[in-house]
């Protein structure tokens, strides 16, 4: 298999993409991209991922970008590897559910803190009105998601569970972010595979 993700390492949805991989157990390598020279638009590329994006998944002759897409493949092609996602139908709903939130939504809190605040560098000055307004409406979310004991959403760890951490990272030098949540985002991030992909990050940055 092989993983096609951004040069920089900054792709919030091809590190979900790779932590899947990582924690079905799988074998594959990776192919970055740098999108700032636009090689995501290269004829050849767009043919395979139809989207024109990272992060994209090639198994043998199957091609398949977006990385919801690629984590329920992934889940479905290889269920005797370690699941991904609760075993319960409405738990797995629920992560499916916030995943496609944490995707779709709080925009003013992505492009107000960027990856880069959550991978390269301290975040810049105070938080614009609307962006405070989205950390406000996912802290809310959080915090009637989240067990008393700060642990997994579901009991046990799911890729909802890394993909949230990257987004309440994004406020990680905020002051709206309360403590147990800022907990339970650092324990999320010494996952092995989310760990692997920051050494990546690291080293594409000092090259």
């Amino acid at each position: 298999m092989l993983l096609h993700v951004d040069s920089r390492f900054l792709s919030p949805y091809a590190l979900s993409a790779f932590v899947a991989l990582k924690e079905k157990g799988l074998t594959f390598e990776l192919e970055t991209l740098s999108l700032a020279a636009q090689a995501n638009l290269a004829p050849a590329y767009q043919r395979q991922s139809l989207t024109a994006r990272v992060p994209m998944l090639e198994d043998g002759e199957f091609q398949l970008s977006e990385s919801s897409a690629i984590a329920e493949y992934l889940e479905d092609a290889y269920p005797e590897r370690p699941r991904l996602y609760p075993r319960d139908l409405r738990q797995r709903a629920r992560a499916r559910q916030l995943q496609a939130w944490l995707r779709s939504d709080l925009m003013a809190l992505r492009e107000d803190r960027n990856t880069e605040v959550v991978f390269l560098r301290p975040a810049a000055g105070t938080l614009a009105p609307e962006a405070r307004q989205a950390a406000n409406k996912l802290i809310a979310a959080v915090e009637s998601l989240l067990p008393a004991d700060g642990g997994d959403l579901f009991g046990a760890w799911c890729l909802a569970d890394t993909d949230l951490a990257l987004m309440l990272k994004r406020l990680q030098y905020d002051d709206v972010l309360p403590p147990r949540l800022a907990a339970y985002a650092e324990r999320q991030w010494q996952l092995p595979a989310v760990q692997d992909w920051l050494a990546l990050g690291r080293r594409a940055a000092s090259a």
